[in-house]
C-alpha cells in the first residue's frame, strides 16, 4: 500500500504550514512520521492513500499489523495470446506480494480455447489473475493490476468505454469479481518490455507448457 504523508509544521514562533510528501510505501511512511514526531515540530501527521482516504498514524500502525500475516502489498501483471490459426489462447498471470514479513512471486499459466480475439484473451487473463487472488485469500486490499493492453487497462480504469458485447461481458465479470473480494484496483498501462514475465507465460501455455510456482524473492 502507498501513501503520502501530510502533517503541520509549527516553528518555534508559532507559525503554521503544511507540507505533503512524494509518495512510498506505508511501512517507510510511518518511520517517517514517527521522526517528525520526535522533532516535536509536527502538529498532525496522517497518511493519505490513493482512494482518499486519510489515516492517523495509529490507525495505519493497526492496519499494517492486522495485515501481516496475510497477503498485502499486492502487484499483479497479467498478459493474453491468441493464435489466430487454432483459436487457443494462452494465460499469463504473475502476482508479487508480502507475507509474514517476506516477500513472494507467484507465477501461473493456463490454456484456454473458446476465445475469439487477441483482446478476449487479455480480459481472461485479468480474470484469471483475480481466481488466483481469491486463492491467496486476498480481500479487502487496494491491487495494482499492471498490463500492456491499451483495451483491458483503459476499459477498466473507464478511460474508454465498453462498445463490443463480448469484451463488455468480461468487464461485467471482472468488476463483479473485484466487488465480491473487496478489492480496489490501480491501473497502470506498461509496455510489453515491461510485461515480459506474464507475457513470456502466456506465450508457453500456447505451446503447452504448463507453469505453476510460488517463491520467495529478495526484498529490494
Amino acid at each position: 500500500m502507498n501513501v503520502t504523508v501530510e502533517w503541520i509544521y509549527k516553528s518555534p514562533k508559532g507559525l503554521e504550514t503544511t507540507f505533503r510528501s512524494d509518495e512510498m510505501p506505508a511501512e517507510q511512511a510511518i518511520r517517517i512520521a514517527e521522526d517528525l514526531e520526535r522533532m516535536g515540530r509536527a502538529k498532525q501527521v496522517l497518511f493519505l492513500d490513493r482512494f482518499d482516504s486519510s489515516w492517523t498514524v495509529k490507525e495505519m500502525k493497526g492496519y499494517l499489523k492486522g495485515i501481516e500475516t496475510e497477503p498485502h502489498n499486492i502487484t499483479v501483471y497479467f498478459d493474453g495470446g491468441f493464435d489466430l490459426t487454432t483459436k487457443a489462447a494462452g494465460l499469463g498471470c504473475v502476482i508479487y506480494y508480502d507475507q509474514n514479513g517476506n516477500s513472494h512471486r507467484l507465477r501461473r499459466n493456463a490454456a484456454v480455447k473458446e476465445l475469439i480475439s487477441n483482446n478476449e484473451a487479455e480480459y481472461a487473463a485479468l480474470h484469471f489473475c483475480l481466481q488466483e487472488l481469491e486463492l491467496l485469500n486476498v480481500h479487502d486490499l487496494p491491487v495494482r493490476i499492471i498490463g500492456d493492453s491499451r483495451v483491458v487497462i483503459n476499459h477498466l480504469s473507464e478511460e474508454w468505454p465498453v462498445i463490443e458485447e463480448n469484451l463488455f461481458s468480461w468487464a461485467d465479470r471482472i468488476e463483479s469479481k473485484m466487488k465480491e473480494l473487496g478489492i480496489r484496483p490501480e491501473y497502470e498501462l506498461v509496455s510489453r518490455k515491461k510485461n515480459t514475465e506474464a507475457d513470456r507465460l502466456a506465450a508457453q501455455a500456447l505451446n503447452g507448457i504448463d507453469i505453476s510456482a510460488t517463491i520467495e524473492v529478495a526484498n529490494e
